[in-house]
């Protein structure tokens, strides 16, 4: 909202409007202010909730220092939502079709959380919404946005033309300049795609038509079909694997800041000709604006960890977790980069998968044996460690130590090819 009014100043020629043009101050601003509205509120939601006695109601499963987080106020997602919604909207470009995305992505997967949570603690089901819900929200989450990607007009990816311009391609002339400093142009070509990329190849992009290139020439026709699957798979996926990791204080909160900054720098590469030029990646343009939403993501999450580092004053929840997975999820998709999903949100892959061989193991063993045996400990893995007697803030630590390491892997991956 402030974006549009310093555009009207700007256009009244006010001394210093224009500054709201760069998306890199933006960006700080939004980030600051994020991280302001969760510090600053933060303390007065907790009071809140502890007021109203919205705890969490612990089952004891025998792990050290569990039993001293019963009434821990809960829902505190709704922190992490107001910290993101309130600055997009106020210095985000509300017309860019991916902040519309990634809005509506923020208070679907909210609302979705929030109605577990509050059947959780104000019902007193301890099992929350039925699975069956959860998992039709993520479907028709995943059709919105990957429907919008593939019919939206605005979504489109620019390729560089080798040839010379000719009057039969519609291309964009760029000024830039290699590397001598002599003045270069660049032709580019505004195109619909399904190409995404892949990492640690020279010719990284993949084409989703291609699983269906059995189809013949109506391979591009029907890839939507394909493209669409795979988006519903990837946000139930990651927002489920966020929900796993949000056991411990501070882990899915500090795991999901060092993943979202790592989105960020690519965002902010993505969307600029020059960088994705001389990185010789996809160059998506608008997705620049996404560096503003993003911004106030870290900030959401950092000021969250303020109170949700050890011991914990609040737990995000379910409001929170399956939230930060579906942003994450879906910013990746939007920036071409959900294949890099499995090294950067590691963390979350190895988590899920704990469980889903815990219990695929345990239920074989059991019907050849006729006694369930177990993988791990306890699942998801940091109730493994946990079992094992590490204090639970050097889980955390290390796990995010882990992260960073799984961050940097993931953006060497622009020159490793």
């Amino acid at each position: 909202m402030l974006f549009y009014l310093f555009e009207l100043l700007e256009k009244l020629n006010f001394p210093g409007a224009g500054v709201f043009q760069y998306i890199s101050f933006r960006s700080a601003a939004t980030m600051i202010t994020s991280l302001l509205i969760a510090l600053v509120f933060g303390k007065r939601i907790i009071n809140y909730l502890r007021k109203k006695q919205i705890g969490e109601d612990i089952r004891d499963l025998g792990l050290e220092g569990q039993m001293s987080k019963k009434g821990t106020p809960t829902m505190g997602g709704v922190i992490i939502l107001a910290s993101i919604v309130i600055p997009t909207l106020l210095f985000g470009d509300l017309r860019n079709i991916y902040v519309q995305l990634m809005l509506i992505t923020t208070v679907w997967l909210g609302l979705i959380g929030f109605a577990d949570d509050y059947i959780k603690t104000f019902r007193k089901n301890k099992k929350g919404l039925a699975g069956r819900f959860k998992i039709l929200g993520q479907i028709g989450l995943g059709l919105i946005v990957g429907i919008t990607l593939f019919l939206s007009d605005d979504v489109i990816i620019r390729e560089k033309i080798t040839e010379n311009k000719t009057e039969e391609v519609a291309a964009q002339v760029i000024e830039s300049r290699d590397y001598s400093g002599d003045k270069i142009m660049i032709y580019t070509n505004d195109l619909k795609s399904t190409k995404t990329t892949i990492p640690f190849f020279k010719d990284n992009e993949f084409d989703y038509a291609y699983l269906v290139s059995f189809l013949g020439e109506k391979s591009q026709q029907y890839a939507w079909i394909v493209f669409v699957i795979i988006v519903i798979f990837i946000i139930t996926a990651v927002s489920n694997g966020a929900n796993l990791t949000d056991g411990l204080d501070g882990l899915a909160t500090g795991t999901s800041a060092i993943i979202g900054t790592t989105l960020g720098v690519f965002a902010y590469l993505s969307g600029n000709i020059i960088y994705a030029d001389y990185l010789n990646i996809m160059y998506i343009p608008f997705t620049g604006e996404l560096v503003v939403f993003m911004s106030a993501f870290i900030g959401a999450t950092v000021g969250f960890l303020w109170y949700n580092s050890y011991p914990a004053q609040v737990f995000m929840g379910d409001t929170g977790s399956l939230t930060l997975g579906g942003i994450i999820a879906v910013f990746a998709i939007i920036i071409r980069k959900e294949l890099l999903i499995p090294i950067l949100c590691g963390i979350f892959l190895v988590e899920s998968l704990s469980v889903m061989m815990q219990v695929s193991y345990f239920k074989y063993t059991k019907r050849k044996y006729g006694e369930g045996r177990r993988i791990f400990k306890m699942s998801p893995l940091h109730h493994h460690f946990q079992m094992k007697g590490y204090p639970e803030p050097k889980i955390v630590m290390r796990f995010m130590i882990v992260g960073i390491l799984l961050a940097v892997i993931t953006v060497v991956t622009l020159k490793i090819r």
